[in-house]
């Protein structure tokens, strides 16, 4: 596939998980891949080698979204080296995952710098970069509508996310630029197995079996399956898909309470 041959992508937080899922299907479908990590420095260069070997143009770049202030030049910086940008996509996210009680004013701004501000901060360094049009996608969450456990101040951010990618898509829809959100449900991911088994307390194995039978296609999502959704909003074929937040979750979130008291027998 080459669908994005010439275009040149970045994914924040592209270094592992999901991240670097995306980060390795933009680069398969074609384009150059800039990645942003935080602290793993190891994994975003052995995310880069991978990018090398499928032949793309590549880098690893550091960043601390919980500084605002530091992604303007950073996107810049990329810009720099590739000459353009056409794909940005705002995949991290961190929060402390405690209780909103419980929550310290610092933890809440930083889960806000993190996902919000810097999002937004990434947007207005990238939208100068796109001549000729661009792809936003932005990585939601089903905490942004969905309660849970621990999550509250990133559902809330989540939520505000999904909110200026539909102002975001009013405003730069006139200049080619389409601006989506992806909002995977759940994802056979290590994080998802350290919010089951420590945050929920419940055994990882056990958790996937009731998923899966409550679950229309009857599996967990795959990072790949984040991935490919991305790729094709990034895609020309998505040029006419704007202002929307996409959940991927296999059907989970459309089947009600009492269909999910049915027996298993009955499930399938």
């Amino acid at each position: 596939m080459n669908g994005l041959a010439g275009r040149v992508a970045v994914v924040t937080g592209g270094s592992r998980g999901m991240g670097r899922g995306i980060a390795l299907a933009l680069a398969r479908a074609g384009a150059d891949c800039a990645v942003t990590y935080r602290a793993n420095a190891a994994a975003a260069h052995d995310a880069v080698d991978e990018i090398k070997r499928l032949g793309r143009k590549t880098l690893a770049v550091p960043l601390d979204l919980r500084d605002p202030g530091c992604v303007p030049p950073t996107i810049e910086r990329i810009g720099a080296v590739f000459g353009r940008l056409d794909i940005l996509v705002a995949n991290a996210a961190a929060t402390a995952f405690r209780p909103m009680v419980e929550q310290k004013p610092h933890n809440v701004e930083q889960t806000l710098a993190i996902t919000v501000r810097s999002f937004i901060a990434a947007v207005q360094a990238a939208v100068p970069l796109m001549r000729g049009g661009g792809r936003i996608v932005a990585i939601s969450g089903i905490d942004s509508h969905q309660a849970m456990r621990g999550h509250g101040v990133l559902g809330a951010a989540k939520a505000a996310v999904e909110s200026l990618v539909r102002a975001l898509a009013l405003e730069l829809g006139p200049q080619g630029i389409t601006v989506n959100g992806v909002s995977p449900g759940v994802v056979d991911t290590d994080s998802s197995r350290l919010y089951v088994e420590r945050g929920l307390g419940v055994r990882y194995e056990d958790a996937v079996a009731r998923l899966v039978t409550a679950t229309p296609v009857r599996r967990l999502g795959t990072a790949e399956d984040v991935a490919s959704l991305v790729m094709f909003l990034a895609s020309d074929a998505a040029g006419f898909i704007t202002g929307q937040t996409i959940v991927i979750d296999g059907g989970l979130s459309i089947v009600s309470p009492m269909e999910r008291l049915a027996e298993p027998s009955r499930l399938g």
